[in-house]
């Protein structure tokens, strides 16, 4: 089976669409959460989303935009932007996302695969360093687990004796690119198939990922989307200056 894995596409409906073209063919859908926030396309990416299927984590800013959790945690800018995409949403797409499943969760067509936002561990967990990895590689349930919320692409692994990390090296800047990474028998794993709305690795093409659950290989992508016009909207709907800006620099 192949898997298109998507991530904290965060409004941007430009960077969606770019990603959704660009991706091969697949059988499976799978949405690692943070549906909104920050951008300014919500109620057209609610809708994009729920029309590619049905596997889905809820994530944080889900959370925050349809009252499950505060905004304390949130910096400034998010805060206003999850206030403003409230305001946005029409009742049925808030509804929606209330009721995105908590992970980890596990889809039957996935075996010795788990669906979780941010960590094994907790689901508004950030992993970014090996040190961050250790103890929810080890305590994850099944031997790989799909996660997204750092809006960085990569992977860690694990045996008993080690846990490495690795982050796919790309050619260019304004390209589409993949690399193809094989997960090996014996070790356990943490894949992040990177954020589609709003990068923040350096690199401001759109992220997503395709797992082929038979040859047991995942292939990161990057692909360029209309920058401009995501910008765009966000300065049309008085959003920060912070979230056009940061577009183009992926962080």
């Amino acid at each position: 089976m192949r898997v298109l894995l998507l991530s904290d596409i965060h409004s941007n409906l430009e960077a969606l669409e770019a990603c959704l073209a660009a991706a091969p063919a697949y059988d499976l859908v799978v949405n690692l959460g943070d549906v909104v926030g920050y951008c300014a396309s919500p109620n057209e990416v609610v809708a994009r989303s729920r029309e590619l299927g049905e596997i889905f984590v809820r994530g944080n800013h889900d959370k925050a935009v349809c009252g499950l959790m505060g905004l304390k945690e949130f910096n400034p800018v998010a805060a206003l932007a999850a206030e403003w995409t409230r305001a946005q949403l029409i009742p049925g797409n808030l509804e929606w996302l209330r009721s995105l499943p908590q992970g980890p969760i596990e889809v039957d067509r996935l075996p010795n695969v788990q669906l979780v936002h941010g960590s094994p561990v907790h689901e508004d967990d950030y992993l970014v360093t090996v040190r961050d990895a250790v103890e929810p590689i080890l305590l994850a349930r099944m031997p790989t687990t799909f996660f997204g919320h750092t809006h960085v692409q990569g992977t860690f692994a694990a045996n008993d004796e080690y846990v490495d990390a690795y982050r796919p090296a790309y050619e260019t800047v304004g390209q589409s690119e993949t690399v193809e990474v094989p997960l090996k028998e014996g070790l356990r794993y943490l894949v992040n198939p990177g954020s589609v709305g709003q990068p923040r690795d350096g690199d401001w093409r759109a992220g997503f990922a395709i797992f082929d659950s038979d040859a047991r290989v995942v292939t990161f992508c990057r692909v360029p989307y209309n920058l401009k016009s995501a910008q765009d909207r966000i300065l049309a709907a008085k959003l920060p200056l912070r979230l056009a800006t940061r577009l183009a620099a992926g962080r």
